[in-house]
């Protein structure tokens, strides 16, 4: 799953990203550059699955890198310049600096949609936010809520949780400042991608402590199509609310042939040529759309 890069050493393997510290570095502990390298796998419901997205890893590198260049002001993990990156991963890398990591996604919802969407139906609330009566799939909020979910070890469920639990984990003043500035930056990427035609529906983020100076650090990827909802606007508008810009296809298919239900159901088939090709076609779609 990973590659020999001269002058690193492999320390992590998630499902899409791979992480790796300088050679003469120990540990992340006592190395002062991280590189991120983002693969072509692609997953869905807690799976790798085969084959990967051609140019994934270079397409979602790109949006991100062109999103932290917008995002002026806010403190990010990146460090260096990018030029520097290891020919063996140019394009599809980044190199940060290590942070202490907060155990909190910091999402961000405009539209109710997906996981919200069926809270919603259960509770008229998303993670403790009531919202008004009557909303449909894919409606637009009357303002932007802020949904934090709790970073659960490898292999198992993100739990979503409300704010006040944040304050247990996090404390007050931290988790105040990881929700003003989701919201700051999810406000700022909305009107930038609807200027382009583009609906941010939702997002995720994730920020740490820098080591030095303590100040509260974007980091990881930022406003992808790993870790977003992107909606045509003008799809949007005629009817079609939830055309995607992600891996929404992949889902999808998947859900239609294999039962994501039945932890004895085996491995997930192979994924057919004609969705590999659409779901690329969509993340090259959307990174055009908004970096022209």
């Amino acid at each position: 799953m990973t590659i020999e890069i001269e002058g690193f050493t492999d320390v992590y393997s998630g499902k899409v990203r791979d992480l790796y510290i300088p050679t003469d570095a120990v540990s992340i502990d006592d190395a002062e550059t991280l590189l991120v390298v983002a693969s072509d796998r692609v997953s869905a419901y807690d799976h790798v699955l085969e084959p990967g997205i051609p140019g994934k890893g270079e397409l979602l590198t790109s949006l991100s890198l062109w999103w932290f260049d917008q995002l002026s002001g806010i403190p990010n993990h990146l460090v260096g310049d990018q030029a520097d990156v290891p020919v063996e991963v140019a394009g599809r890398a980044m190199l940060v600096k290590p942070l202490d990591m907060f155990p909190i996604e910091c999402v961000v919802r405009g539209y109710l949609s997906g996981s919200g969407w069926k809270e919603y139906q259960q509770s008229q609330s998303v993670c403790g936010v009531a919202l008004p009566a009557g909303l449909e799939n894919g409606d637009r909020l009357p303002e932007p809520i802020y949904t934090p979910a709790f970073k659960a070890e490898l292999g198992e469920h993100d739990e979503n949780i409300t704010f006040e639990r944040t304050i247990e984990l996090v404390g007050a003043d931290v988790a105040q400042r990881l929700r003003d500035l989701s919201l700051e930056i999810y406000s700022r990427a909305s009107a930038i991608a609807e200027a382009r035609g583009v609906i941010l529906a939702d997002t995720k983020f994730e920020f740490g402590a820098d080591r030095v100076s303590g100040e509260i650090t974007l980091a990881d990827e930022v406003l992808t199509s790993d870790s977003s909802r992107y909606w045509d606007a003008g799809a949007y508008a005629s009817g079609d609310r939830l055309a995607s810009f992600d891996k929404q296809i992949v889902r999808n298919w998947l859900a239609a042939n294999w039962d994501t239900t039945d932890a004895s159901a085996g491995p997930p088939p192979t994924l057919p040529e004609h969705i590999v090709e659409q779901t690329a076609a969509r993340y090259r779609e959307l990174l055009m759309r908004l970096t022209a």
